[in-house]
């Protein structure tokens, strides 16, 4: 945080905006996790969700029967955490005839995530009774999620129990099931669980261990440190880089400097 301060003083008395010297230490920090960690979360990607949602609002204005605008603003919503949003959305198309079992378990997590477990868990039955194996244990990460955070330890251990048979790669289960178990009093087992999710995390290809790296962290919280120490010096180099840059060029007389580095090569 330091180093970034320090950056951004450089930057404001080289380019005189403080504004845009911020934004470009911010621009400086997204691009060196980029290449390095990869846990900030994308602003365009971010940007185009949003984009999307409210191009499916104005369809759903303009025509409230599309069904399948309302399945994707469901899940966008549920993405962002708007349950009750996803819930009002997505029910007309369970009232119309929609029971397929993707539709069934979107309904069914956003049932949960808005505090209706009974409704919730009744839809994964249904979706689970169509397909046992949705989504590789889908509907199993999301038992075991949502049975953890509303204190039904038993069902969690089960649900994540099942899920890690069915998908044996899983590094967010394990560390679900870790806190279960250390919540149900059975911390040796909590830590095995964490030891094996961090296995589980390093033999995984590039692709799964970005989309799970911040739940490996969780089994392991020692590696953040590691990896905030590489930034900090990727920072401190940056820094190096700038402060070179803005040191005057010294006269060809020896007294004094130029103002301007470009000086010194027409003055040749």
């Amino acid at each position: 945080m330091n180093t970034s301060w320090l950056l951004w003083l450089v930057l404001s008395a080289l380019t005189g905006s403080p504004v845009l010297s911020a934004l470009a230490v911010l621009g400086f920090i997204w691009v060196a996790d980029r290449y390095t960690v990869g846990i900030l979360p994308s602003p365009f990607r971010a940007l185009g969700r949003w984009q999307r949602a409210s191009k499916l609002q104005r369809m759903l204005q303009a025509n409230p029967h599309d069904r399948r605008a309302r399945y994707e603003l469901a899940d966008l919503w549920v993405r962002r955490g708007k349950y009750a949003a996803a819930v009002e959305v997505l029910k007309p198309n369970l009232e119309a005839g929609d029971d397929d079992q993707a539709t069934l378990f979107l309904l069914g997590v956003a049932y949960l995530g808005a505090g209706d477990a009974a409704r919730g868990e009744l839809l994964l039955d249904e979706a689970a009774k169509q397909e046992p194996g949705y989504q590789m244990g889908a509907i199993d990460l999301e038992r075991g999620r949502f049975r953890l955070a509303r204190g039904d330890l038993k069902g969690a251990i089960e649900a994540l129990e099942r899920l890690r048979a069915a998908r044996p790669g899983t590094v967010e289960g394990r560390v679900l099931l870790a806190q279960a178990l250390d919540r149900s009093g059975r911390d040796g087992e909590g830590a095995l669980m964490r030891e094996e999710a961090w296995k589980e995390y390093v033999v995984a290809p590039g692709f799964q261990r970005r989309r799970e790296r911040l739940w490996a962290w969780r089994a392991r919280p020692s590696r953040p440190i590691a990896y905030g120490a590489v930034l900090v010096v990727v920072l401190a180099l940056g820094f190096s880089l700038v402060s070179r840059l803005s040191v005057p060029a010294p006269s060809p007389d020896g007294y004094g400097y130029y103002d301007d580095p470009g000086m010194a090569a027409d003055s040749e």
